[in-house]
């Protein structure tokens, strides 16, 4: 296969992928330096999520009046910790109530931070955010592969396959050196280097024969005295595939994508803490409960019609007007936006997600399974299970019991919350039994039914990008878009910080060039 059949093959992840093979360079991701000139214009933003308050954020910075409104009564958009006393009624839905103890909390939208995504650790850094680890790969952690096969329906640690796997590969690795096999042209002394290379990285024996490793771990760990450790025995490749293990649901290529790639971030206590310091230090400029109702254009500048937390109708004019309003629900919205804009907005998809926290009565899968942190993967429709990377050794903790994607997230979020909690509840229980004694209680969400989200986020194909894309990252007069949609970091933080410091830079640049 070559590189490009692979990116191919990976479809909506092809940005990330082509990332990953150093296909495309790293965005500078600089803070602002722009000189504060002339700034006497009036800005209205509409959404307090990362786009809108970094935007207006910087924009005060140069001098510019700002006005934010924000449908919902909170900032942060899709960056939002799920606690005690959380409540959200879904989109034709029930109100439903978190009931987490206190000090307890799952990320239900952004959830980490790469340690290559220098926006966001910029405004955490000023903002004087404490981070901790975010714990992306675990190799305690477990695969759960539901079919037939030898090391189907039951957990098996994740270091197991992952050391098998590698020593059965690089054993036919080292087969096609010594047959001469390979494609390219090596030279001898190159192909004894490969050879050796081989050896140690699938911990080969003398013979270049995979027969177990201690990266798959013990059967006995071994101690004090006579305890001698003995080594657990490697699984054969041919279970390892008729098992499943195989399935893309397993793959560690997203955990190792350049946006992934340990080491990863998280805010101490949960990742609002960038919306809120950035809230804080917008007090005053945030309308919250406004809802948008038309956005139009005053041929120069904008009024913006919205409607307020007691349901009055208002309008607000300004210069300029930075949207950062997510397609699905821009949509839904009556504008004078260009026909491209609106027809990006009818045609770019959002990804289907949704996740669910579930509490428990002790943290069992630290106690009982030595997992901290990390993410468990299985083929089931709850897809993985995230483990806290918080509060380790405390007494309780709260799993995000699933989290997934396109026909399963569609599925299990056109369930009712107790069904959604019960699949939960049942799938998991499979590889953690425990999970029937200790359960406690739980919230979920679907984002494609969270109100003013409408979807997880933009999730371009290829012709999608071409053919869309470039009118949203344009002027259309005195309107500008920002967020995540208007990036190539779509799903990251950092999408959205970046379109805002390119739209700011552009709107500045334009007033002071006047």
């Amino acid at each position: 296969m070559t590189r490009r059949d692979f990116i191919e093959k990976t479809g909506s992840a092809s940005y990330l992928t082509m990332l990953g093979f150093g296909l495309i360079p790293e965005a500078k991701a600089e803070p602002l330096n722009l000189q504060r000139n002339k700034a006497n214009k009036k800005i209205i933003i509409l959404g307090a999520g990362l786009a809108g308050m970094s935007s207006a954020y910087e924009l005060i910075k140069l001098g510019y009046e700002v006005t934010i409104l924000e449908a919902r009564s909170r900032p942060g958009g899709r960056v939002w910790t799920v606690r005690g006393g959380t409540t959200e009624t879904e989109i034709g839905g029930i109100t439903q109530t978190c009931k987490f103890d206190k000090g307890l909390y799952y990320n239900g939208g952004a959830a980490r931070i790469p340690h290559n995504h220098k926006l966001s650790l910029h405004y955490c850094r000023e903002f004087n955010i404490p981070l901790e680890i975010f714990m992306n790969v675990n190799e305690g952690a477990y695969y759960y592969s539901e079919g037939t096969g030898k090391l189907s329906n039951k957990p098996v640690k994740i270091r197991e396959i992952h050391a098998d796997v590698r020593g059965y590969t690089n054993e036919l690795l080292t087969k096609a050196i010594d047959k001469k096999a390979l494609d390219e042209e090596v030279t001898k002394e190159d192909l004894e280097k490969l050879s050796a290379y081989l050896k140690e990285e699938g911990d080969l024996d003398i013979m270049k024969k995979y027969k177990g490793s201690e990266r798959h771990g013990y059967k006995r760990q071994g101690g004090y005295g006579e305890q001698s450790p003995e080594l657990a025995s490697p699984h054969l490749l041919h279970d390892i595939v008729e098992s499943g293990l195989f399935h893309p649901a397993f793959s560690n290529v997203g955990e190792y994508t350049f946006n992934q790639q340990p080491v990863m971030l998280q805010p101490v206590g949960g990742m609002d803490a960038l919306p809120y310091a950035f809230a804080q230090r917008l007090e005053g400029k945030i309308q919250f409960q406004s809802e948008v109702q038309e956005i139009r254009k005053t041929s120069p500048g904008v009024k913006i019609v919205y409607k307020d937390k007691t349901g009055t109708v208002k309008e607000i004019l300004g210069d300029y007007c930075i949207c950062t309003i997510p397609l699905p629900v821009l949509k839904g919205i009556t504008s004078d936006l260009s026909s491209d804009i609106r027809r990006a907005a009818d045609f770019v998809p959002y990804m289907n997600t949704g996740k669910i926290g579930l509490q428990f009565k002790r943290r069992f899968w630290e106690e009982d399974d030595n997992i901290f942190g990390g993410i468990s993967k299985t083929n089931m429709d709850i897809t993985q299970i995230f483990y806290p990377s918080y509060n380790f050794m405390g007494k309780k903790g709260v799993l995000k019991g699933y989290y997934n994607f396109h026909d399963r997230a569609l599925r299990l979020g056109n369930l009712s919350l107790a069904e959604r909690e019960k699949v939960a509840l049942e799938q998991g229980g499979k590889i953690h039994p425990q999970y029937k004694t200790e359960f406690e209680s739980s919230f979920s969400l679907a984002w494609q039914k969270i109100n003013y989200s409408k979807g997880g986020w933009a999730e371009y194909s290829e012709s999608a990008r071409k053919r869309f894309y470039p009118a949203l990252i344009k002027p259309d007069d005195e309107i500008y878009l920002a967020g995540e949609h208007t990036s190539h970091l779509t799903a990251w933080m950092a999408g959205a910080l970046e379109s805002a410091n390119s739209v700011v830079t552009q709107i500045h640049k334009r007033v002071n060039a006047a």
